[in-house]
Formats: structure tokens, sequence, C-alpha cells
């Protein structure tokens, strides 16, 4: 077993490399203990453990040496080579530490115009990620950053001359900063002793089998050591997937982005030919599925001779074409579970889309799988530390609402006191006193708002003073040192400090979310000591990009036949069933990108591999996983609302098989196995058997709980929309405001309405002075000037009403000079009707009622918003004016003596468009008030009958405008029943 072999894309490649292994040393089971075996990473590694379990039959029998060669370390080396000296490189940086020391170069790197290109730390920590990956690149390409100065300043645009200069000092202080630390970049560190490793046993050849399995060489130090181990008098290289058959001409065209192509370079470098590669010992599939993989991904230069497989190549493959992101997730948790009604057999998702992992994991909880995903969890979506994100947001806040309650509701928080207290206590402050408008930063706001709200016991109040009371001891110190500038790790402590007073700390750090989240924050104190402070308000911008690197997996729990791979992570395993999620450009395969530190040119020049380079990589892998025993290709062809583009992979499967989506030609069976299997699953699962849904809500409360006193807007309601009376005056409902709630188009109206009232009461006849316009504005000034603080609502209303005023005052004078005078403003009203063992009491406030002549008067509506329609007035479904003149026909003002013997109607839009304003009477409305009366005497003598119900939006089309109680009439359930419009 020397030299170098190939294991097809279609074979299990631990498996059969296990087998051999095996049956090599058969006759000497103990030799197995002097074979080393280097593979690509620690999951590799795992993998090739079970599949010696599986080759022995269970039977007991000592494994190999094996170690990964992407995760490098002294002890890895030391076991693996049997050499004591193996490494005296110097220890690598922490990479939190890493990232904080190029965080600072970052955040002195200036623009053009001097200013900084980072605008907050946290963007600097960012940035300085993008500019680690791009010293790792470099180191493992063996470019040197001497190698920046030959670039021609002059052949790149100002920006990139700029940031070449900064680059050039970065690569002349970065290494001095190493040194003073007595440490290496990892990546440097891992391609030196891999390196050296090459050079000792080139030097020393060991006398026991070393066998390099899995790995593509795409990097220079790894491509170095193959060649080594190949050389070795007992070594093997074992390629993944080399395409043998591959014609000359295509194997000449290949380029970055081809899954051939690092093997292409990989040769090249090792000086070898295809013809020098054999293939591993063992059986492979049939011919049409090794066809299929090798047309499919056939070089366009060649693609004039595309041979067809034959359909039965795609027996294996299922492909679902899913609607949305969800639909895609329920199909791929589906394809899982099916899996395991078969004793034994395994399932795995393969993607790279992580946003497709939570959503299957989250899908799989139907059936209480708890399934094993390789990337883990993030940190920061884990309970203790979604309660530092909320402390600080809290506290950078000054305790707003929102995240206040985000504070005090979270489930760790308990202020040295009960968890039912604390969240008894929080609920109480939410309902009484955080409702409305956004108050003042700050805890003393709060105490402000505790103190004017209206508890129903007197403890109450007590027991949410001591809530803030605890809450400003437990933060003191934290909200002390937010306030100005302070370095990150004295800001840490003091978060740490605060996080341990909301919750028991015996709590906070504790199981794995706990302890991962104590290691960390460690590991970034001691990794930010000595950085320079922050400016006040960077604080939970910087604290989340520090925590956004880390995850945690569960060490034990997980279903153990199922899995969530990325491709990276899926290299060289298999299982029964392989599901490849996530099939659209920019997903699988990725975007590229060259990221923010060098553009292509200087990429080409400096000698570093193009970004097409990661697609190859990325083909590679779809490539191995395509040829697994069973596979379930999906994709969403919508995200966001938005269509996709298939990924290139599918793209060629099409073209392949002369399928066009949306075309004439008959649509592959591969992809109608999906349709029929689980995409039908997924449309059927949720889908009810019979849908039964409840009958409109008609409740009938007894006589004695109806209102018998009903306002104007409360008859509209009723007339509109029962149900939404019932709610609100018989089970006395009530919405309550939202959190941080702004001023509105309410708001506006009724401050609209102050200011009008007030100039009239000033001036209630005659022609207006010459000054009125200003006087009006003035009184404008002091309505809404709660309304003009925010320089938006300034800039937009404020030339609106200052439009309204010239309007305003000019028909002012206009109906004045024809004798028209002011009888009252907000004027209150009423009546009664119904039948007499039970009457209704209706009251109106008009906006403003005149007098035009003796015993003719005009009754005004202001409307900052919509005017009802002709089609509302005319059906009775906007009662207002109509019940407010039949008020005044029956003398029911309480100021105004007398009755009017003719009423006119109209409405004032008084929202500053246009003119400023517009004057819209009703016509007919005589006809239209006796209707109205007829209409609402009806009504009280219907619903004074206890078997009379209180239906739901009776008449859809008129239903209210703003309906506080549609989540309770669940419209959208009985609207299906086949009801229409009563």
């Amino acid at each position: 077993m020397k030299g170098l072999f190939t294991i097809g894309t279609e074979r299990r490649f631990v498996d059969e490399l296990a087998r051999v292994v095996l049956a090599e040393h058969a006759d000497d089971p103990l030799a197995l203990a002097d074979v080393l075996i280097l593979l690509p990473t620690r999951r590799s590694v795992r993998a090739l453990r079970e599949a010696f379990l599986r080759a022995a039959g269970g039977t007991p029998t000592i494994l190999p040496r094996m170690a990964p060669l992407g995760d490098v370390d002294d002890g890895e080396w030391e076991i693996a080579s049997g050499d004591g000296d193996a490494l005296t490189l110097p220890p690598a940086i922490e990479t939190a530490e890493r990232e904080a020391l190029l965080a600072q170069f970052v955040a002195r790197f200036k623009d053009g115009q001097g200013h900084p290109i980072a605008q907050s730390s946290a963007q600097a920590l960012k940035l300085a990620r993008e500019l680690g990956r791009l010293l790792d690149e470099l180191a493992i390409e063996g470019v040197s950053f001497a190698q920046l100065e030959g670039l021609v300043e002059g052949n790149f645009a100002t920006h990139w001359q700029r940031t070449l200069r900064f680059l050039a000092i970065v690569g002349e202080t970065w290494p001095q900063v190493l040194a003073e630390r007595g440490r290496i970049d990892a990546i440097e560190r891992r391609t030196r002793a891999i390196r050296n490793q090459a050079a000792r046993w080139r030097a020393n050849p060991p006398a026991t089998p070393v066998i390099a399995a899995g790995s593509t060489g795409s990097q220079p130090a790894t491509r170095d050591l193959l060649a080594a181990i190949a050389e070795l008098p007992q070594g093997a290289v074992v390629l993944p997937g080399l395409d043998r058959d591959m014609d000359e001409a295509s194997w000449d065209a290949l380029e970055p982005s081809h899954p051939q192509y690092g093997l292409r370079e990989l040769l090249l470098a090792l000086g070898r030919a295809r013809a020098d590669v054999e293939e591993w010992p063992g059986i492979a599939s049939g011919p049409a599925r090794h066809l299929l993989l090798t047309e499919l991904m056939r070089p366009a230069e060649t693609s004039e001779a595309w041979i067809k497989p034959d359909a039965a190549s795609l027996e294996h493959v299922t492909r679902a074409d899913c609607a949305t992101p969800h639909q895609e997730a329920l199909v791929v948790a589906l394809a899982l579970r099916s899996v395991l009604d078969t004793p034994t057999r395994t399932a795995a998702l393969v993607t790279p889309d992580r946003e497709l992992a939570r959503r299957v994991t989250a899908e799989l909880k139907r059936w209480n799988i708890d399934i094993d995903d390789s990337a883990g969890a993030s940190l920061a979506d884990t309970p203790p530390a979604g309660l530092l994100h909320a402390l600080i947001a809290a506290v950078d806040s000054g305790f707003a609402p929102v995240e206040l309650l985000a504070l005090l509701k979270h489930p760790l928080c308990t202020l040295g006191g009960e968890r039912a207290a604390v969240l008894d206590a929080t609920r109480r402050l939410d309902r009484k006193c955080l409702r409305g408008l956004k108050p003042a930063p700050g805890l003393a706001s709060i105490r402000a708002l505790v103190e004017q709200a209206t508890f129903g016991d007197a403890d109450d109040r007590t027991t949410v003073r001591t809530l803030i009371d605890r809450l400003d001891e437990a933060t003191a110190a934290l909200v002390a040192r937010m306030q100005g500038e302070s370095a990150p790790d004295a800001l840490l402590d003091a978060t740490v400090a605060a996080a341990e007073n909301i919750a028991p700390p015996e709590t906070l750090w504790a199981g794995e979310a706990g302890s991962a989240l104590a290691d960390a924050l460690g590991r970034l104190r001691t990794a930010w000591t000595g950085q320079p402070a922050i400016a006040a308000g960077e604080w939970p911008g910087l604290f989340a990009a520090m925590l956004e690197p880390e995850t945690i997996r569960p060490s034990f729990g997980r279903h153990p036949r199922l899995s969530i791979w990325g491709p990276l992570e899926a290299r060289l395993q298999r299982a029964d069933l392989l599901v490849l999620g996530g099939l659209n450009e920019g997903t699988w395969p990725p975007a590229v990108e060259t990221g923010p530190w060098i553009n292509r040119p200087m990429r080409k020049d400096l000698g570093l591999q193009q970004p097409e380079r990661r697609i190859g990589l990325s083909a590679h892998d779809f490539i191995a996983a395509l040829g697994a025993e069973r596979v379930l290709l999906t994709r969403a062809e919508r995200v966001g609302g938005a269509p996709t583009v298939p990924s290139r992979w599918l793209a060629r499967l099409d073209a392949l098989f002369g399928y066009e989506p949306g075309g004439s030609a008959p649509v592959p069976e591969y992809i109608q196995r999906g349709r029929r299997s689980f995409v039908a699953w997924a449309e059927r699962i949720d889908r009810p058997d019979n849908y039964e849904p409840w009958l409109r809500p008609e409740p009938r409360p007894p006589v004695e709980a109806r209102p018998i006193r009903l306002s104007v807007s409360s008859v509209e309601q009723w007339r509109r929309d029962p149900y939404g009376l019932y709610a609100r005056r018989i089970l006395r409902l009530e919405a309550l405001k939202s959190l941080e709630e702004e001023l509105g188009a309410a708001d506006r109206g009724n401050a609209l309405h102050d200011a009008l009232d007030a100039f009239l009461k000033a001036h209630p006849s005659g022609i207006l002075p010459p000054d009125a316009v200003r006087e009006f504005e003035a009184l404008g000034e002091k309505h809404l000037a709660d309304l003009l603080t925010a320089p938006a609502e300034r800039a937009f209303w404020w030339p609106r009403f200052r439009r309204l005023a010239h309007w305003f005052v000019a028909e002012e004078n206009k109906r004045r000079a024809t004798g028209a005078r002011l009888l009252d403003s907000e004027s209150k009203a009423a009546m009664t009707v119904g039948p007499a063992s039970r009457p209704l009491r209706i009251e109106a406030r008009a906006d403003r009622v005149d007098e035009l002549e003796h015993g003719a008067w005009e009754i005004i509506d202001y409307k900052t918003g919509r005017v009802p329609t002709k089609d509302e007035l005319d059906a009775l479904f906007a009662p207002q004016l109509l019940l407010e003149a039949a008020m005044a026909e029956r003398g029911g003002f309480e100021k105004i003596d007398g009755r009017a013997e003719t009423v006119r109607l109209s409405y004032w839009q008084a929202n500053g468009l246009g003119d400023g304003g517009k004057v819209s009477p009703i016509k007919d409305s005589d006809t239209l008030v006796a209707e109205m009366m007829v209409l609402v005497e009806k009504m009280a003598n219907h619903f004074a009958h206890p078997d009379t119900p209180y239906p739901a939006l009776p008449w859809p089309a008129y239903g209210p405008h703003f309906n506080d109680y549609a989540h309770l009439e669940r419209v959208a359930e009985w609207s299906t029943a086949g009801g229409g419009d009563e």
C-alpha cells in the first residue's frame, strides 16, 4: 500500500479506507498500532474511527493512530509522528486577543478626509476579523507583506493606494507585536508545523506506514506534506474523488470553479499525472452514476461533447423545489424523520445555509427530535448571553420601556428575590405605568410614572417601587461606567458584576451555556485588557461583535442517527440519506467576495487565489455528496418574497437531461418523485382532514348588562360592528396602549381641535382681526407643542398647519361677512330614544355649532383624516352629524337656548393639504336625519330584547376603519364558512 490512490465519490470514503487498511494488516492486527493516518479534520477522524468499528464487525481491535491535518497542535503531532521534539514553535496567539489588537490598527486607519474608516469600535472589530483572514491567507499561500511594496500604487484607485500603505504598516508592525508577546499567528504556526513535519520525514523517513487520506491539498504547506508522504517507503496518499476518466481536453480546460481543479493542481505540485493514480481496491458503483457525476461537471469549453447519462443514473436522487424557506425546512425535516422508520438507517442535512439549519432543527421538534448540528448554536442566543445583551441594551437606552421589560421579563432575572415575585411586579409595572408615550431616559422617569399611575391596591405601588429600587441598586455601577468613555475590560467587569446582581451566579453560569459563556468572557477579558477606552454608547455594539463568533455544541442528548453538517464537515462522511439543502446561487455555491482589504488585481499581483477557488471547493463537496446512496436536493423558489436563482449545479442537471422549468418538456422523474412525496407531505401535514370553523360570534348578554348611554361615536361602532360595542361597553375590554407609543394622527387631530376651539372662543363673531393668522399660528405652537418637538414632525406638519391657518381665517371671514356667528364649540348635547321600559340616552360633543340666520343652524365636524363617503352617509354608517342634527332639532344642546328650525351639516377637512382645507357639505341632510332617527329607534328597541345578538361585522364592507377587537372576532376563520353579508 504505497503511492497515489483515489476513492470515487460514489463510494463511502472512510468505510473503504478502513476496510482495506484492516485487510492489509489482517495477519498482524498489532501492527495497526504503527499505522498513522492523517485526515482533513477532526470530524473526519471521528468518522474513520466509527468506520473501523463497522469494518471490524464489532470485534475488539487496535486502531491506527489518527490525526487531523486541519487542526494541528503540539500534542496531536507529537503523538502522530512519534517525535518527542516535534514542534518547538512559539505558542499561537489567542483569536480574541489577535482581533482586539488588530482592531486598534483599524481604528487608527483614516480615509482621505482624515476620518476613521471604522465608525465605531464594533465596526473596527468586524474589519479586524477580515484583516485577520487576509493575514491567514497570506500565511497559507506563503506571501510576505514585503511583496505589497512591489505593487504599483499608481495602478489602483486612491482609496486602494491608502489601503496598500495601511497594509504595509500592518505588515511591518504586526510581527513586532507578536514578538513582544512571544506569540505567533495560529495559521502561520500550523503552516510551519506542517512544513517542518514534511522536512523531518524527508530527512528521516519513518519505518511505519503513513497514509494521508481525503485531502485535496488546497494549501501549499499541505501539498508539501502530501508530496513528502507520497515519497515515503510506506507512504500512501488517498485522494477524494479524482476523475480518472475525464478526457484530456476537459482536464486541461479546468477552471478554479471546477471540482477537479484542486486535484489537478495537487497532482501538478506532486509532479504526477492522473495515470499515476490507482483506484483504491474495491468495487465501485455502476458506470451510469459515474458518467452522471463526470458529465454534470464537464467544463464549458468542452460542453459540446456532453453525453446524456441514462435516466437510471438519477434513481438515487430526488429533488424538491419548494415555494418558501419554511416549506423547504419542513420538506427536509420530513425526509430526515422518514429515515427513522427503518432501524439503524441514518440521514444528514448538508447545507451552508445556517438559517435553513435552524428552521429544520425547529421543525424536528414536532417529533421531539434534537438533531446533532455540527456547527452548534450561537452562544449569543443562549439565555445567559441573552440576559447580558438585555442588561446592556436597557442601560444604554436609559431604561426605555421596551428594553426595560425585556430585561425584567428575562427568565434569569430575579434581582435577589423570587422569580415569581419579580414577574408579578414587572407585569404591574407594564400595565399600569409604561404604556403610552416614551418617558425621558433614566429610572427617575420610571419612578415618576409609578407615582402618577393608578393602582388598585397601595401594596401594588410599593411592590413596583421595590422592583425599581432593586434594579437601580443592581445596575448603578454599570450605568455610571456606560455614561462616559471607558475601557472595554472595565465595561466587561461592570457588565458581569451587574448581571450577577440581577441573576444568581449559580444559575447564570450553570449548565453548558453558562459555562461556555463564562469561558468566552474570560478570554475576552484577557484579550481586551489594556485596550483604549471607547466612547459612550459603543458598548452594546462592541459586546455583540465580541460574542458573535462564539458557538456552543451540546455534549450529549442529540439524536444518534440524524445530523446537520456543513459542506466541509460532510467531507468523507456518508449517511444512508443525504439531503443537500439551500441549493440556490449565493448560498450553495456561496457568493464570492474579495473582502474589504484587497481587490482582484491586487490578489493576482500577489499570487493569491481568486475567490472563485472557493466555488471549486464547494463544487467538489456537492459532487461528493451527490454520489451517496440516496440524495434529496432542495431549494426555496422565493426568499423574503423575492425569487431566487437555482444553483448552477441544478441548472446543469436540467440542461443535461433537457428539462426547461416552465417549458413544455416533460418533468424528469427525479423531480416528480419529490413532488409526489416530500412536497406533497409538507403541504398536507398541517392541513386538517375536516375544517369546521366556528360561526360568526353573536353574544347575547342579559338586558341589564346592555348599555343605556351611548356617545354618537359608540352608535357608529354599534352600527358598523355590534360585537365591538359589546366588547368595549359590556365586557369593558380596552386595548392597551403600545409601549413607547408615538404621537399619531389621533393626537394630531385632538391638538388641532383644541387650537380651533381656543381660537373660536376668543373670536366668536365678527370679522377677524388683521393679525388673526399670526394669532392662530401661535395657538398652534401652543397646542401642538408636544407633536412639533420632533424635527421630522415639525418639518412635515408645520407648513401644513400654516396653510390651514391662512385658509381657515379666509373661510371664517367669508362666512362672517354673511352674518354667520358661533353659537358654541365643543358643545355637549343629548337625546333619548328607544322603549320607555329601557330608554337609551345618546350623547354628543359637537365640534362647532353656527347660526347662519335666525332658526337656521350649521353643525360642523372638523376632520384631519378621512371624510365619510357618500355611500357611507346614504347607508347611515356615519351617524355622528345626523344624530347631532336631530339633537339640535329637539333642543338637546346644553349651552344653546332653543332649537333649530333647519340644520345644515358639513365636514371641514382641516388637514393643511391643497389650499389648506376644504368644506364638504352633506346633501339631502334632512332626509338622512329622518332616516337615521328611524333606524336608531329601531336599533334601540331591537337590542333591548334579550334574544338580540351583538354580531361581529354584520356588514364587512362597512366595518370600522380602526378595530381593536378584530382578533377576538376571528374574521379570517368564520368568513370562510360560506356566510355572506347580512
